[in-house]
């Protein structure tokens, strides 16, 4: 992008979410200008209000737009002005997508439909938006690289493939500027463990912490690539700045090593400083059995290198749940 940090106007959707919230954060520390676009359905205003210890203020420091991607009118509205979207908003979770296909697809697909189509007309530099290792589906080749995509396994997998489509169309097609980012199993502070489809750190913790058994779908055998929040945004930053070469395409997001959830389960006890035997209920429909990135395209195309090992990340999130949840 032309213009330089801090000089910047930026618009991130689900700015109120887990990511969102620390994305708009990251770009208030660059002194950039931040408009969010959020319809609070799974966001949180509290996200938006404990920014920088309470430093930021929401509507005073950057403003809310409240409404909802599906909506074009809102969408154009909330594009209109704005340098580069960081797109953020969806409906996440492979088994709420198994049960409601309907809307995630709504949201996710036909809703990154209107972004593109916003910032295209609004004339926006670029659209840097939330991807998602559940895109590699089927395929059980590790490490996971671009290019060797299995067939998506859910509804979310399935929207989050043909927001890739479209991205690749819209840079094909229009000559406008997308980058995907494949998130490998995000984790971090604000990370809500009250869903049923929360996942499976902040689960681990609460269930820890309130001296409750931690739930196991499946073995515990299974493993990901745990990417840390602060990580995704140095990430998002990375592909904003990127050449515009870069753009078109998906890219992974993760450190480059996997955890069995049995070893994350460990390691989660040893920092809580706990001894609670897990409970192991049926696999999950939908679920993968492995997941590691390979990220030498992302470290060639954007600049991107993790800086957050699992027991870093950790030890922040810990500390941040003991805060909130205790």
């Amino acid at each position: 992008m032309a213009l330089k940090k801090g000089d910047r106007k930026i618009l991130i959707t689900g700015g109120a979410g887990f990511i969102g919230s620390h994305l708009v954060e990251g770009f208030l520390e660059l002194g950039d200008q931040v408009r969010v676009l959020d319809n609070f359905s799974t966001g949180k205003r509290e996200n938006l209000e404990s920014l920088g210890n309470g430093r930021w203020k929401p509507n005073k420091d950057f403003e809310i737009v409240n409404g909802d991607i599906r909506d074009m009118e809102i969408v154009r509205r909330a594009v209109s002005g704005m340098d580069a979207v960081m797109h953020q908003a969806a409906l996440g979770s492979v088994p709420r997508s198994v049960e409601d296909p309907i809307t995630t697809q709504q949201v996710n697909a036909d809703g990154t439909l209107n972004v593109f189509l916003a910032a295209r007309d609004c004339q926006v530099s670029r659209v840097v938006y939330a991807s998602s290792s559940s895109i590699y589906g089927d395929s059980e080749i590790l490490p996971k690289r671009e290019g060797e995509e299995g067939l998506p396994l859910s509804p979310y997998a399935l929207t989050k493939r043909i927001n890739e489509e479209y991205g690749r169309l819209f840079k094909a097609l229009y000559g406008f500027e997308t980058i995907g980012l494949r998130y490998f199993n995000v984790y971090g502070p604000r990370q809500d463990p009250e869903s049923e489809y929360a996942a499976v750190i902040p689960r681990f913790v609460k269930a820890l912490l309130l001296g409750r058994q931690p739930v196991i779908f499946g073995t515990g055998e299974q493993s990901r690539d745990f990417t840390y929040v602060k990580d995704v945004v140095h990430a998002n930053l990375c592909a904003l700045d990127a050449p515009s070469a870069a753009c078109g395409a998906g890219y992974n997001i993760g450190r480059g090593d996997r955890t069995t959830l049995l070893d994350l389960l460990r390691v989660i006890q040893e920092n809580l400083q706990t001894q609670i035997e897990p409970r192991h209920d049926p696999p999950r429909q939908g679920d993968v059995m492995h997941s590691l990135a390979d990220t030498s395209l992302a470290a060639k195309m954007l600049g991107f290198a993790a800086r957050y090992d699992l027991r870093e990340g950790l030890n922040e999130s810990a500390a941040w749940y003991r805060k909130n949840l205790v």
